[in-house]
């Protein structure tokens, strides 16, 4: 394979950088596999830090479920071409739990129960099913199984989060949740606790600021006098971004209540704790990670694989790559692209399933309980995840497709989103081990 001097070679390409993107590139790094990852890293600045795996089927029922693998096998018998048909039920749960093994070794643990979802308050004042929590949240969840006397504190200046609205919402299923709003310091002014009130709060910023034991004190010497009636307290999940557990150790053991975080609207500091992580962490594992650098074009031939154009301006570079995978997501990541009259995947011009009347798109309801059918539109695989062309046959022996880019399944609604990432991503990589 001929080469340029700032070529880059490797043996699986990773396209995307959301929960399948650096899913496909640990589960890659960890079979000892050279991988480049390229994308762009805010996508899972908005994940909200929950991982789900699946909570409702059928979509149109809106049937909870709280086994979440008997909801996976009703769900594959009804709807047998959505991907989790394609999986096997035993390695969907290894790579489930590698990928939280991995979280854990990264000092961001996560609590999950092999069997069962759990309910998790949420900043709007309802209740969200998913699989897996951060740890930070779990006494979140046994406060609300308990009804138990609860002080939500919330903050001046902070938008999309309000105690009192949670308060409301829940007051006849929580009579004993109440709120109270208190100021947070500015960490960065000369004197904790007395500069002028700002308007605007901003989460990230709280939550880096709370990493300073001197604000972490400030705030619990004002929520202290709040705690008679309260045997939890949960806040909005801004106890830090690099040392989390530090922050949400100390200021439990200051408070001397069970604390828990309440998931905030994205972009979410949850969401930026796993980028962090991985953006920190699949370097040491030895995969060449370009964050911020989209991919502008791709060839492929049967002689020297793929080849990819990436980055812009002087940051360009090409990589050649033996394999690749498609982990972009769907609109907003660029793996999908729609205009006015039909919807393609832009990089290899792969056939996209869809609906060929534009007006059978969407349907009247914007909040239609059955969902818009353009949610089911994406790449439909073979049993390997590797996309199909016009012929029904693999597109490339060695192009593999992971995450929301598959066709037939509504992530959103059916609360797979996360489960739907890291179950494909290691199934594309499992393919491409056995094949390469």
């Amino acid at each position: 394979m001929r080469r340029g001097p700032s070529d880059i070679v490797c043996e699986l390409m990773v396209i995307g950088a959301g929960m399948a993107g650096v899913a496909a590139a640990l589960f890659a790094a960890k079979r000892g596999i050279d991988c480049v990852l390229v994308g762009v890293k805010q996508g899972l600045n908005f994940a909200s830090g929950m991982m789900d795996l699946m909570a409702v089927h059928p979509i149109e029922e809106g049937r909870l479920w709280m086994n979440p693998w008997q909801a996976i096998e009703a769900l594959v018998q009804d709807c047998p071409r959505h991907p989790y048909a394609l999986l096997n039920p035993r390695e969907m749960r290894t790579a489930i739990f590698d990928f939280l093994s991995f979280l854990k070794q990264g000092e961001l643990p996560y609590h999950a129960e092999p069997e069962r979802n759990v309910m998790v308050l949420t900043s709007l004042g309802t209740l969200k099913p998913t699989y897996a929590i951060p740890r930070t949240v779990l006494s979140g969840v046994r406060a609300l199984q308990e009804k138990a006397a609860c002080l939500i504190v919330d903050f001046d200046g902070l938008k999309g989060f309000s105690g009192r609205q949670i308060v409301e919402t829940l007051k006849n299923t929580w009579p004993h949740l109440h709120s109270h709003r208190v100021e947070l310091p500015d960490p960065y002014s000369k004197r904790v606790g007395l500069q002028a009130k700002r308007v605007e709060q901003y989460p990230e910023m709280m939550a880096r600021g709370l990493e300073n034991p001197e604000v972490r004190t400030h705030l619990a010497r004002a929520i202290r006098p709040l705690l008679k009636k309260a045997d939890y307290v949960g806040l909005p999940a801004i106890l830090g971004v690099q040392h989390t557990e530090e922050v949400f150790h100390a200021l439990q053991d200051q408070l001397e209540r069970p604390l828990f975080e309440i998931p905030i609207m994205p972009p979410s500091v949850a969401g930026l704790r796993l980028s962090n992580l991985f953006g920190a962490t699949l370097p040491r594992l030895g995969v060449r990670a370009f964050f911020q650098h989209p991919v502008l074009k791709a060839d492929h031939n049967v002689r020297n694989g793929f080849q990819f154009e990436v980055g812009q301006g002087p940051a360009q570079m090409v990589v050649r790559a033996k394999a690749a995978v498609l982990a972009g997501g769907r609109f907003l990541g660029g793996g999908l692209y729609a205009d006015r009259e039909r919807v393609v995947e832009p990089l290899f011009g792969l056939p996209v399933y869809q609906l060929s009347d534009r007006n059978r798109w969407h349907r009247r309801l914007y909040l239609d309980p059955q969902g818009h059918p353009i949610n089911q539109f994406g790449l439909e695989t073979d049993g390997l995840f590797r996309p199909l062309n016009a012929d029904g046959g693999p597109a490339f022996p060695l192009l593999f497709a992971a995450g929301s880019i598959l066709a037939h399944q509504d992530w959103m609604r059916m609360k797979c989103g996360s489960g739907l990432a890291i179950t494909t991503a290691y199934a594309a990589v499992k393919a491409f081990e056995q094949l390469r």
